[in-house]
Parts: C-alpha cells; sequence; structure tokens
C-alpha cells in the first residue's frame, strides 16, 4: 500500500509513537510519505530518522502563517506565480480551489489555493494517515479539491479531543466525522469523547500507540542493593506534564529519606517555573534537570532509575494526555510507575497491580504514594512483572502494527466506512 502520514512537527523526539509506525510499515513494505508542517526545533533525533532516511520522504508543507501573506496584493501575487508555477500538476485541483459557491470567503480571497500547492504532485494514496485531528480536517479539505485520493484515517491523541474542542466549539470535527473514513482514538476515553462529539460508533476502533519491548531490557529486573533510589520524571515541561506537582511531592518525601534522588529529562516553557520551585525547596543537589535528551540516553537514564514518576494532570485549557509512551517505555522494563488517575493512563496503569494512581494534582497523596513506593521495595518486582505484562499483552507496537495493516487493508478493500473489529 501507498500510505500517506500527515503530522505536525516531524521529527520530534517527543512523539516517538508516531515514528514507531512510520518505521513498522516500511519494515512491512509499505511506501510511506510524511507531510509535516515544519522540522522539528529539537536538537536531538531518534536514530531511526537517519536509519531510515526519513527526512527524504518527507515533505515539509509549512504553517499557514508562512504560506498565505495577510497582505491581498502579496497574496495574489504569490497566487499568480503559483498558478503559473504548479497548475499542469492538478488543474482539476485550481479549479476547484476557486470556487467561490462552495468556498465562499476562503476561495475568494485565494486563501485555498494557497493551501492547498505544497501538496501538489506527489501522487495519489491507498490511506492517508493523519496524527491529531487538526491534520484529518486538511486531509478532507484536499481529498475534496481534488489534491490526492485514498481513505482518511484520523487518529486523536490528547490536545486534539480535549483542549481544542473546548476552545473552538465541538463542532471543529464535523464535517471530518461526516466525510473522515475511519477513526483511531488512542484509548477508550477519547472513544466515548469523539461519540458525545457526534461521531458515528461504526466508524471508531480503538488502536493504542506502542512500544517494541525488545528495545528494553528487562531481563535484569530491579536491582534493590543500592542505598540510593533514583526517581525518574520524562517530559516536555508544559502544564499537562505535572511535573510541578512531582517536584513539590518529592519534596515532602525528600524531607523523610535522605536517600532519594529525582531526576528530570525534558525542557519547554515552564523551565523557569521549575526552576524556581526546585531553588524554593531548596533541592538543588538532590533534583537535576537534565533538559532534552536522545531516546538512547533516556533509555540509559531509566535502566539507572528504581521508580518512574508521571504525574499528569488537566491543564487550565483543558488539554490532557493520551496514555503516556514513557509509562510503557517505563513498564516494559519492569520500573514501578507512579502517575494520575488521567484520560486513558488508568487503561494501562492498573492501581496497585502494575504502578500507582494518585488524584490530579493532590501533592499530598502523591507524596503518601511515593513513600509507600520506597518504603516497599519488595513489591517492585511484582510491580514490574504485571507491568511488563501489560504491555506485552496491549502495547506491543509489532503486534499493534500488525493489526493497523490489517485494519487499513479492510478499509481499502471495503465499499463502506465502517470501523474494522480489532
Amino acid at each position: 500500500m501507498k500510505i500517506a502520514f500527515l503530522v505536525n512537527q516531524f521529527p520530534c523526539i517527543s512523539e516517538t509513537f508516531i515514528l514507531n509506525q512510520i518505521t513498522g510499515l516500511i519494515d512491512r513494505g509499505h511506501t510511506v510519505n510524511i507531510y509535516a508542517s515544519e522540522p522539528s526545533n529539537e536538537s536531538k533525533i531518534h536514530e531511526d530518522v537517519v536509519r531510515y532516511d526519513l527526512i527524504g520522504r518527507t515533505i515539509y508543507y509549512g504553517n499557514e502563517k508562512d504560506n498565505i501573506p495577510g497582505n491581498r496584493v502579496k497574496r495574489l501575487r504569490k497566487s499568480i506565480h503559483a498558478v503559473k508555477s504548479h497548475f499542469t500538476k492538478n488543474p482539476a485541483a485550481f479549479i476547484n480551489s476557486m470556487n467561490i459557491f462552495k468556498y465562499k470567503k476562503q476561495a475568494a480571497n485565494l486563501k485555498m489555493l494557497l493551501k492547498m500547492v505544497p501538496f501538489l504532485g506527489n501522487g495519489d494514496y491507498d490511506v492517508v494517515h493523519c496524527h491529531f485531528g487538526p491534520n484529518g480536517n486538511l486531509a478532507v479539505l484536499l481529498k475534496e479539491l481534488g489534491v490526492f485520493t485514498g481513505k482518511i484515517v484520523t487518529v486523536f491523541h490528547g490536545y486534539d479531543i480535549s483542549r481544542l474542542p473546548r476552545k473552538h466549539g465541538k463542532e471543529i470535527y464535523n464535517d471530518l466525522f461526516q466525510k473522515g473514513d475511519l477513526f483511531l482514538p488512542i484509548s477508550e476515553t477519547w472513544k466515548n469523547e469523539l461519540i458525545s462529539m457526534g461521531c458515528r460508533e461504526d466508524k471508531i476502533a480503538v488502536h493504542h500507540m506502542g512500544i517494541d519491548p525488545k528495545k528494553y531490557d528487562f531481563s535484569r529486573q530491579r536491582r534493590k542493593d543500592r542505598d540510593t533510589i533514583k526517581v525518574v520524571s520524562i517530559g516536555r515541561f508544559v502544564e499537562k506534564k505535572g511535573i510541578q506537582y512531582g517536584i513539590e511531592a518529592m519534596g515532602i518525601v525528600m524531607k523523610k529519606h535522605n536517600n532519594v534522588e529525582y531526576i528530570i529529562i525534558g525542557d519547554g516553557e515552564l523551565r523557569d517555573a521549575i526552576e524556581k520551585t526546585v531553588s524554593r525547596l531548596d533541592l538543588g543537589e538532590r533534583i537535576r534537570l537534565l533538559g532534552w535528551k536522545s531516546q538512547e540516553e533516556i533509555l540509559s537514564c531509566m535502566e539507572d532509575a528504581d521508580i518512574l514518576l508521571a504525574p499528569s494532570v488537566t491543564s487550565e485549557d483543558g488539554d490532557q494526555e493520551g496514555i503516556p509512551v514513557v509509562l510503557m517505555e517505563a513498564m516494559a522494563m519492569g520500573l514501578p510507575v507512579v502517575s494520575t488517575r488521567h484520560s486513558g493512563i488508568p487503561e494501562l496503569v492498573r492501581d496497585h497491580v502494575s504502578g500507582f494512581l494518585a488524584p490530579e494534582r493532590n501533592v499530598p497523596v502523591l507524596a503518601e504514594i511515593m513513600n509507600h513506593c520506597i518504603l516497599n521495595r519488595d513489591q517492585w518486582p511484582v510491580l514490574g512483572m504485571a507491568g511488563h505484562k501489560e504491555v506485552i499483552k496491549n502495547f506491543n507496537i509489532s503486534m499493534l502494527n500488525d493489526r493497523l495493516v490489517d485494519v487499513f487493508r479492510h478499509l481499502v478493500n471495503s465499499k463502506g466506512s465502517t470501523a474494522p473489529a480489532i
């Protein structure tokens, strides 16, 4: 099959779940093209990006602000140049983009024309696989204009089904729900949310993101022979990751335990606030902010850790996680995990079975759970084994990619647009 991926920034080291799908489909013999708004500004990239020459497969179409001048004269000049340069690639798409009866102002001001130009001339597809709802909206528009063909599959992750509908209204995906072929929320939580927004249930199938368990060293188990206990958190420094709540909770824990270190990998817009919290607690020697690391460096750090803490919260603007991949990675290694009852996390972490879950933003309870986990080292192997089995059973990327191929084939070969049983 020929498959197009529509994504946001690429490559993005915090979105290995997309990378795992792309490389998995390539390994299975399928042709993959990637359409991304822009390159990531992260300094680290995953080694698979180089190994599979994924930049060579990527077309950067730019964001709307860069592609569509605000000045009407400049927009007209750019449109004339686009017609001269690209009209022969797809005359019908140009004519469709100027249909003012259908697209009204968007056609009259030439924004529709300029929006589609970067996608022209790259062929048709069996499947257009869109990560995040807004890219599904874009795919529907491009298909409608005649830029490409193919079944449109949209994956919903987190912000696209939590923050965006809250900001723009639940009608934001009405056209996508009608014209899209299949919707793959990454959790049952998001499936229920899609249904509540008006998406037909028979066009929805839950499809988890996953990891390759073979890449994570479970064989040595967690060693409990050293005095120092290392807790690690990994994620972007944004509100929904809850890093500040983790620091506050660890501040309480560290008053009781002198042998605990807290390592935080990541960076982002809240770095200054996080650094101030560490300074206020006077824990700079025991809480270390390491910045972003490569995937290989992250794995090394996790292998040296004893507990993974992922204190996710719903942000003030409604933004939520999906199911954090870092939890899957830690559980694959046999690490005990502590997280929150947030979004789809309870679908991965079973409380008191494969980890511990606290209420969102509840620092005292989070500290109490961390204290319990630290005091009960004998539970770590049991929790680790349960977590490892859960990842093997339900979040194994090889199994999930095989299933995704079956889903695509079913969709391409079927006349309707109902979700296959997966």
